[in-house]
């Protein structure tokens, strides 16, 4: 079992930055890979990036490609979501999930976080 809390989001200006934490409870954290998701009001929720269980593989969707950064710290059990150059258009909640897989494509979660809010101000 692993429980899932994400942090960090808020409110910010476009082209600002945020960064979001996920802390993950539970001794098998290192073992599932980790991945980002967001949904915005009235859309499906979508990927956002992906990481390896051991941080050594990541994947972004293209449209924050270049922009988001995924990192983990499997030592503090907490994946992190760096997001610069933020747009408008990356208002959404995020939330954390912990699974299997390491890239967009084939990344299932068995864990979900809450979700955070993120809103980008024009």
């Amino acid at each position: 079992q692993v429980q899932l809390v994400e942090s960090g989001g808020g409110l910010v200006q476009a082209g600002g930055s945020l960064r979001l934490s996920c802390a993950a409870s539970g001794r098998t954290f290192s073992s599932y890979a980790m991945g980002w998701f967001r949904q915005a009001p009235g859309k499906e929720r979508e990927s956002v990036a992906a990481i390896s269980w051991s941080g050594g593989s990541t994947d972004y969707a293209d449209s924050v490609k270049g922009r988001f950064t995924i990192s983990r710290d499997n030592a503090k059990n907490t994946v992190y979501l760096q997001m610069n150059s933020l747009k408008p258009e990356d208002t959404a909640v995020y939330y954390c999930a912990a699974g299997g897989g390491s890239t967009i494509a084939t990344l299932f979660p068995v864990y979900w976080g809450q979700g955070t809010q993120v809103t980008v101000s024009s």
